[in-house]
């Protein structure tokens, strides 16, 4: 499966939140959509309270290749 193509115009958190809730719905079964929507929410819980813009555009990169990785496995 290819990636969203939009991914280039991720720029903020929330775009990120919700580029990757709908590269979850491209996911083929229910049980593995809900598994990475959870891991998804929970990571989004893990990184609120970051305030440095060079930490989270690297978290952005980091998770978009990652979910370009599970997108093609």
């Amino acid at each position: 499966m290819a990636p969203l193509p939009n991914a280039a115009l991720v720029q903020t958190s929330r775009q990120l939140y919700r580029y990757l809730l709908r590269c979850c719905e491209q996911l083929p079964e229910e049980s593995i959509r809900q598994h990475y929507r959870h891991a998804v929410r929970q990571s989004f819980k893990v990184h609120a309270d970051e305030d440095d813009p060079e930490r989270i555009q690297q978290i952005i990169k980091r998770a978009i290749e990652d979910a370009d990785w599970v997108m093609n496995k």
